[in-house]
């Protein structure tokens, strides 16, 4: 593993580093966008654009999930990269709109092709690009062939022939603090929750928090193969962190997070209950799928497209957990 570790930061030098990719060099290699990407302030240093409340689509060009920006006096630091290049450019734009200020840094919530694959726009124009270790575990699964497999015929021409996962330049294995242009950054490791490595960001002087996928808005979450246990736990240690905003992985940004993280936490417990409940009375996926009553959620946008293999992922969940005891 220690092996496996520095050869990953070797190549994350070797590839991404600042040094090599100060500036552009020559056309890029995907196609480029014009999308809308709808822009909303929420405090004085503190942006995000947002995603479309979809799964990801030729149509929307993969974009699905919500980004930040803050603009300090010494530079931009910004929140994921969405999910291609791209789109990364289509964000560095808007970026440009509002400050000539460089890009400087790139903080991934976490290694999710909505999240991370625009990184390669920002290595172009030299940002350097941080992200939590455990996102080692994600780029060395079959998930992550599989998903990029999904992506490249889904949405190739905004990856670029040439896409393959792109590696931060830095990784942080524990909380971690920094000032640029006279505004304070928090970043802390919040789970595992929606994946191992989630991160949460707190732009101190605004008291804006980019929540990642530990909270959802406006959707049902997608679960894969996240503990949902631990990621119960995870919306605890967030709402715990002072914030005047958060901005979640998707949706609307929120002025009471309590209140409006409470769609995951809803939505996660009674995934749990229900498939909890069938795996105590040995009942099979498919009959209990059918007997649960789901009008409490159906309406939310995706519960067409991921209720079903959520409820599969959470079954197979609470069957390892009845295993245990």
């Amino acid at each position: 593993m220690m092996l496996r570790r520095a050869l990953a930061a070797l190549l994350a030098w070797a590839w991404l580093s600042p040094a090599l990719a100060a500036a552009p060099a020559g056309k890029p290699a995907w196609v480029p966008s014009d999308i809308d990407l709808p822009v909303h302030q929420v405090g004085p240093h503190s942006y995000y654009v947002e995603g479309r409340l979809e799964e990801a689509s030729r149509a929307n060009e993969g974009f699905i999930a919500n980004a930040g920006f803050v603009i300090t006096g010494d530079g931009v630091v910004v929140f994921d990269t969405l999910g291609s290049p791209a789109l990364g450019d289509r964000l560095i734009q808007e970026i440009r709109k509002l400050t000539d200020q460089p890009i400087r840094r790139v903080v991934i919530s976490h290694y999710h092709a909505d999240h991370f694959y625009g990184i390669p726009a920002f290595c172009r124009i030299g940002a350097q690009i941080w992200a939590d270790t455990r996102a080692h575990l994600y780029l060395n699964s079959q998930e992550a062939a599989e998903r990029l497999a999904q992506r490249k015929q889904l949405i190739g021409p905004w990856l670029g022939a040439d896409f393959s996962l792109p590696l931060p330049d830095r990784w942080l294995d524990t909380p971690t603090g920094f000032k640029m242009g006279g505004v304070s950054f928090s970043l802390r490791h919040i789970g595992p929750a929606h994946s191992p490595e989630d991160m949460a960001m707190l732009v101190e002087p605004d008291g804006v928090l980019y929540s990642g996928d530990v909270v959802y808005a406006g959707r049902v979450p997608f679960i894969g193969d996240a503990d949902t246990r631990t990621w119960l736990k995870a919306i605890d240690q967030l709402l715990a962190i002072p914030a005047r905003v958060m901005v979640p992985g998707h949706g609307p940004a929120s002025l009471h997070p309590r209140a409006d993280a409470q769609l995951t936490r809803a939505y996660l417990v009674f995934l749990r209950q229900q498939m909890g409940t069938a795996v105590s009375n040995l009942v099979p996926f498919d009959e209990a799928y059918q007997q649960v009553d789901w009008s409490r959620f159906e309406a939310e946008p995706t519960f067409g497209v991921a209720n079903r293999r959520n409820a599969y992922n959470v079954y197979l969940q609470m069957e390892q957990e009845s295993l245990a005891h």
